[in-house]
């Protein structure tokens, strides 16, 4: 499938000398929603205002759809929405001035019909006539969503779409996020609430230092990155853990009552079953046992402490 976004060897140094991005390679597929993770000051930032025309890039090429966003800016730029994580509206306006001003500055023809569906789906229908600067910051975070959307683009931008918004605010907006993508739209966001990405993402990359130092499947990074954890409840306290068992990765909590072992994806499916016969043949009866996963979070920080 032909990428909706192309980034090749994208480099951005500023003024200072402070080089925010390092030859960055990315392809991003249509339809997808696609999750940029990465610490404070890592680059997404620049790499998304880069791609929307809002910094220009120091070295390195993005197409849009086929688009140069240099040398085709107009065409390009029409087809990528954002929402930035600052406010960037006039306070002054209604919100549906704002939304309907939105539409007309990217050549739209005007669709009332569209703008009132899209502001009853984030709760706004009622607010249409009042002005930004009356809104809380929750109804504020919405019009900057409608603003994005009110020209309907085909890549939508969410820079920490969800920070400090309420929890029925976050799932609303999920909620038409996944509607979005069903119609084609393609999602790129970052996000400091990972478990998000986890719930919501197809792919998954992450930034270190201005550098792209993984993009993976998110169910394949997980699969090959997560770890999985067996805790084993012990009837009796042992003081150490039998020599028969040091075949396994085991560890003895300090009470001695509880066994913990240590396990991916890619184990032998049958070791499970031969350590449980194992404990059985040194006399250890366990009450109670359970499972664990590593989350999407676990894993990005593994990545990213291995980088420092």
């Amino acid at each position: 499938m032909q990428p909706i976004i192309e980034v090749n060897k994208l480099s951005k140094t500023y003024q200072s000398g402070f080089q925010a991005l390092k030859s960055v390679d990315l392809s991003i597929r249509k339809g997808e929603i696609f999750a940029l993770l990465g610490p404070n000051g890592a680059g997404k930032t620049t790499l998304i205002s880069i791609i929307c025309g809002i910094v220009n890039p120091s070295a390195g090429q993005v197409r849009a759809d086929g688009y140069d966003i240099v040398k085709n800016y107009r065409q390009a730029r029409q087809l990528i929405g954002l929402v930035p994580q600052e406010l960037a509206v006039n306070i002054f306006e209604t919100v549906w001035s704002t939304v309907s001003f939105s539409r007309g500055l990217f050549g739209k023809p005007r669709n009332p019909a569209y703008l009132e569906q899209l502001l009853r789906d984030l709760s706004l229908w009622d607010k249409k006539d009042s002005k930004i600067m009356a809104l809380s910051g929750g109804m504020k975070r919405r019009v900057l969503i409608a603003k994005a959307l009110a020209y309907e683009p085909k890549i939508l931008f969410l820079d920490e779409p969800t920070a400090g918004v309420d929890v029925e605010l976050r799932r609303d907006m999920w909620e038409m996020i996944r509607k979005l993508r069903d119609n084609g739209v393609t999602i790129i966001l970052t996000t400091h609430y990972i478990e998000e990405a986890e719930d919501m993402a197809d792919r998954v990359g992450v930034i270190q230092r201005g550098e792209l130092i993984l993009v993976e499947d998110k169910q394949a990074l997980m699969e090959k990155l997560g770890k999985k954890q067996l805790s084993l409840q012990l009837a009796e306290p042992i003081e150490q853990i039998p020599p028969a068992l040091s075949g396994y990765s085991l560890s003895l909590s300090e009470d001695g009552t509880q066994l913990t072992y240590q396990y991916d994806h890619q184990s032998d499916r049958a070791a499970i079953p031969r350590l449980l016969r194992s404990l059985s043949e040194q006399g250890l009866d366990y009450r109670d046992l359970h499972t664990s996963q590593s989350s999407l979070e676990d894993i990005f920080v593994s990545l990213v402490e291995e980088k420092v």
